[in-house]
């Protein structure tokens, strides 16, 4: 192969990989990853009746991550197809390959649908519920958000949300496989996996309505009805409010559910990491001039906070389960 197939051959694969859109996909991993890992640390301080090994666990991460990549990468990709439309009527969209004409529709919306199929069945190696939840979620993120809600109602990212949420599902499941049983696919034999789940799902409209406020005016000119287009940007901040007062209100959780195995002190940690998120929120100004760019400053960042804040509730939660319960006292687990 001389050099300019091989380069040519590079360049095909980079704009295939933008079509997965790789940034959203290594943020999702890392709450499956971070799943994985409580549910396995919290099995070695001997919390979950059920034992694993340092091997089963880096197994279970490479599976994750490439079936997760492979499936949520594949579902980006038929969503990129699908808007190939409206893309190049937003800034943020518009040098995507499809409506450079860089890759044809037909070979995006192929090279999608394979990707998510054998991404989401890499999962039955391990167990079948990690694969329900993974085809689960690519089939409600293209049918129900992108089809279906994203174009006809402002409620479109606050429904579509499920979707992104979730990763940790599919690697406690996965962590979690030799003690699951029934046909159940809502019995993961903890709360702590569906904690996560509502942690990503109440992140998710403030975090999007942010980006919103910020691009403001790209969403109308695409016709996509978001809420602070709809109802105007003070009902979205003032919803965006109440999502994080629902984000602070999961520091609860080692209270309403100790048997869960959480302590008082990530309950603490939780809490304030999401009040100095919560406080951009409350920051942003509507009444700002906008910048060089024509963007809302206090709006873009409250969005950049918030892909931190995610991140740092789930490594939080790591670093805190590692600690032994019994070496907390009265920050440990509540009897």
């Amino acid at each position: 192969m001389n050099d300019s197939s091989l380069n040519t051959t590079k360049e095909k694969i980079r704009l295939y990989l933008k079509l997965w859109k790789l940034r959203v996909v290594v943020l999702l991993q890392i709450t499956a990853v971070c799943a994985i890992l409580t549910h396995d640390i919290l099995s070695w301080h001997g919390i979950i009746d059920i034992k694993r090994t340092y091997l089963d666990t880096v197994f279970t991460i490479l599976i994750t991550i490439l079936g997760g990549t492979l499936a949520a990468g594949g579902s980006n990709a038929i969503n990129m197809w699908y808007d190939r439309d409206i893309d190049p009527l937003m800034r943020r969209t518009e040098n995507r390959p499809l409506p450079n004409g860089q890759i044809k529709p037909i070979h995006a919306l192929l090279f999608g649908i394979t990707s998510s199929l054998i991404g989401s069945s890499l999962f039955l190696l391990i167990h079948w519920k990690a694969a329900f939840w993974s085809f689960f979620s690519v089939i409600f993120y293209v049918f129900i958000y992108t089809i279906w809600l994203k174009r006809r109602s402002p409620q479109n990212i606050v429904i579509g949300g499920i979707a992104g949420s979730t990763p940790p599902l599919i690697g406690w499941a996965c962590a979690a496989s030799q003690s699951l049983s029934g046909m159940n696919p809502l019995d993961l034999g903890s709360p702590i996996p569906w904690m996560l789940f509502l942690l990503i799902f109440l992140w998710t409209p403030p975090h999007f309505w942010a980006l919103a406020l910020y691009r403001s005016g790209e969403y109308a000119k695409a016709k996509i009805p978001m809420m602070n287009e709809v109802k105007g940007p003070e009902h979205a901040i003032m919803l965006s409010k109440l999502y994080c007062i629902g984000l602070i209100s999961l520091s609860l959780v080692p209270v309403i559910w100790p048997e869960a195995g959480l302590t008082i002190l990530w309950g603490i940690v939780t809490a304030g990491i999401s009040i100095w998120y919560a406080q951009s929120v409350w920051s942003i100004d509507i009444t700002e001039s906008f910048d060089e760019n024509n963007r809302m400053p206090s709006a873009s960042h409250s969005f950049f906070r918030s892909l931190i804040y995610l991140g740092l509730m789930f490594l939080s939660l790591v670093f805190v389960v590692i600690i032994p319960p019994d070496w907390l006292g009265p920050l440990g687990v509540l009897s």
